[in-house]
């Protein structure tokens, strides 16, 4: 085990049963002209973490350890998609009409991609989901059980949606979460703020959190 220092105590990672996942860090909230900026938010705030996440990644990989990607994505015919979900926010254009980089949050749209850099490598597993969390109508637990997989390093956006969700479900199946704090933002920063309290609050009720550089410091130290 590595003794991680994270609030609020050590979180203690298992390396052969731990796996990053890396949620929604995908064009059409990252990037002009996708459905983060149809919402009217300053999608600059998310690009900022692309650096960080992307020396989250390096580590990950340089240890061969599992790493998840997801993407919020919806069929072409939209069947997966409530009607509710299309109309809440009242955005400047909705799920699955035709944006700057293709249509909103549909599979195989350009928008739909993850950035550049932060691109899946090969053998790294791509999960779309129709929802804010990771498990709801993707199989994912039952991969990650098949893994063996029992700890669970989050980073990517937005904190206080799909992450935190995401987290929620998790720790609700067992799973020991901890969310790199750098790693992870939002639109709103006091959003993210309240979010990380929140999963940190009494005695680590979702999981822990930390900055990436006590992750990085602690593994290299066990190497």
């Amino acid at each position: 085990m590595i003794s991680v220092p994270a609030r609020p105590y050590p979180y203690p990672l298992d390396p052969a049963r731990t796996a990053l996942v890396v949620i929604d860090m995908q064009r059409d909230f990252i990037e002009p002209g996708g459905f983060g900026d149809s919402l009217g938010n300053d999608v600059g705030r998310l690009a900022a973490i692309i650096p960080t996440t992307a020396a989250l990644l390096g580590l990950f990989r340089a240890q061969g350890w599992p790493v998840i990607h997801t993407r919020e994505a919806h069929r072409p015919d939209l069947s997966d998609c409530p009607p509710s979900k299309i109309r809440r926010g009242n955005p400047r254009l909705k799920i699955g009409e035709v944006g700057a980089m293709g249509r909103l949050l549909v599979t195989g749209e350009p928008g739909n991609q993850i950035v550049d850099a932060l691109a899946p490598i090969a053998g790294e597993l791509v999960v779309d989901k129709p929802g804010k969390g990771m498990f709801w109508s993707t199989g994912l637990n039952e991969r990650l059980a098949g893994l063996g997989i029992s700890h669970l390093v989050f980073a990517g956006v937005t904190t206080e949606v799909c992450v935190q969700t995401s987290m929620r479900e998790a720790n609700d199946r067992g799973y020991e979460c901890l969310l790199i704090e750098d790693a992870t933002e939002s639109y709103f920063p006091e959003f993210k703020a309240a979010t990380i309290k929140m999963i940190a609050a009494q005695g680590g009720i979702v999981g822990w959190v930390t900055p990436l550089s006590e992750l990085a410091q602690a593994v290299g130290a066990a190497a």
